[in-house]
């Protein structure tokens, strides 16, 4: 079939069915169109996405320009200063004792309800069901969360006008294979304004990789089933090197002779040689016999303002899951509580608020100063927290890592 379209027409992407834009039809329907014919479809197609499932999913799609952090078609324009995602907030807000004694008696009655299935999944995966409850909770509330987007407007939305827009090209095709699998149904399947799906958050790249049918109905249904979200948690960290053996870190009083700017993976040690410094443990319990030997790292989150850890390097296999040390923190401190419900010992100082873009200029600054801060991001991790250290104490100050 030969598709000749007029002016003020647009076709679907195979060109079988043919739709006038709306009169209220947004600023970039017209540009979005022209983006998944030209672009998406041939690359779909030669992933094996039939025309068919491009037909049905594609049809008159236009974007969600509500999302936040979008820019502008093919990823051109200024990124947003602010943050969108608590990782990158407060601390002291993140990890309120409110949030946790919220999750912790709903965490613990999921445990014995799963402890059948909790015990066999660790069994296989080797990671500890109170590490696989306390990811749930944090993306998803057990499940409970409102997931309300559609994904694949989602996925195509910032494949066209997100800050990373070929990424999210590849997420797009992903969650159409998915789609055209049959593991879900376009109704049911939902993601956050990021475009990560169902309870544990996967993009459609992770699905592919690290969900499982646990339950045995023939399908990987991170929507609704609790056991194939507990397994593919599971999965995913095991894929990332969790170490079955080790716990994910201890809070500690971390004495001042002990530089903040030795934080991070890329500075580890024997947790016995912390202890010969004076890093003691925050319960006055030593380390266990099994992790005193091996090593750790100095982590913290908001360099002198907050908590001080020795993390192992099962920390940085939660940190996989979601880029953030805080993150990380919130799910390893989460997963204690279920056995002690009690709050960190260490405060979270007061800090100056600040933006990402605030943070992306920090960073260039200590680049030109010929600081390695990990990348001008905006996110301040540890590498950024220490050329920050780097920097006071060069100059005559108590290093404390931290902006302000």
């Amino acid at each position: 079939m030969i598709c000749r379209l007029p002016k003020l027409v647009l076709a679907t992407l195979s060109c079988l069915a043919v739709t006038l834009l709306p009169a209220n039809a947004g600023q970039y329907d017209a540009q979005f169109r022209q983006f998944l014919s030209s672009e998406v479809a041939p690359a779909a197609r030669q992933q094996g996405i039939s025309q068919a499932t491009l037909d049905r999913e594609l049809k008159g799609l236009t974007p969600d320009t509500s999302l936040p952090g979008l820019v502008r078609p093919g990823g051109k324009g200024t990124p947003p200063k602010i943050n969108f995602q608590a990782e990158f907030g407060s601390p002291s807000r993140y990890f309120r004792d409110s949030q946790f004694n919220a999750l912790v008696p709903r965490g613990r009655s999921l445990m014995q309800k799963h402890a059948a299935v909790l015990s066999r999944i660790e069994a296989k995966y080797g990671v500890p069901s109170r590490i696989i409850l306390a990811i749930w909770a944090r993306e998803s509330g057990y499940g409970g969360a409102k997931i309300p987007y559609d994904a694949i407007r989602v996925l195509a939305t910032q494949a066209f006008m997100g800050q990373r827009p070929d990424f999210f090209k590849g997420e797009l095709i992903a969650g159409l294979k998915i789609l055209q699998n049959g593991d879900v149904s376009r109704q049911g399947m939902k993601s956050s304004w990021g475009g990560a799906m169902g309870q544990p958050q996967f993009l459609p790249s992770s699905f592919w990789k690290y969900a499982v049918d646990f339950d045995g109905d023939g399908k990987r249904n991170i929507w609704t089933s609790d056991i194939d979200t507990m397994a593919s948690i599971a999965h995913y960290l095991s894929a990332h090197g969790w170490v079955a053996d080790r716990d994910w870190g201890y809070e500690v009083h971390l004495p001042d002779n002990v530089s903040c700017t030795r934080e991070g993976p890329d500075n580890r040690q024997k947790i016995s040689d912390f202890v010969r410094e004076g890093v003691k443990r925050v319960s006055g319990k030593p380390f266990p016999a099994n992790e005193v030997n091996r090593p750790g790292n100095i982590l913290l989150p908001a360099g002198r303002y907050g908590p001080a850890f020795i993390a192992t390097e099962n920390f940085y296999v939660i940190k996989d899951y979601n880029e953030s040390d805080t993150y990380a923190l919130f799910v390893g401190h989460l997963a204690d509580r279920y056995g002690n419900n009690s709050g960190f010992v260490g405060d979270w100082k007061p800090m100056k608020e600040t933006t990402r873009g605030a943070v992306r200029n920090l960073q260039q600054r200590l680049e030109g100063l010929g600081h390695d801060v990990g990348g001008a991001d905006g996110l301040i991790g540890f590498k950024t927290r220490r050329s920050i250290g780097k920097d006071q104490e060069k100059n005559g100050f108590f290093a404390t890592c931290w902006v302000g």
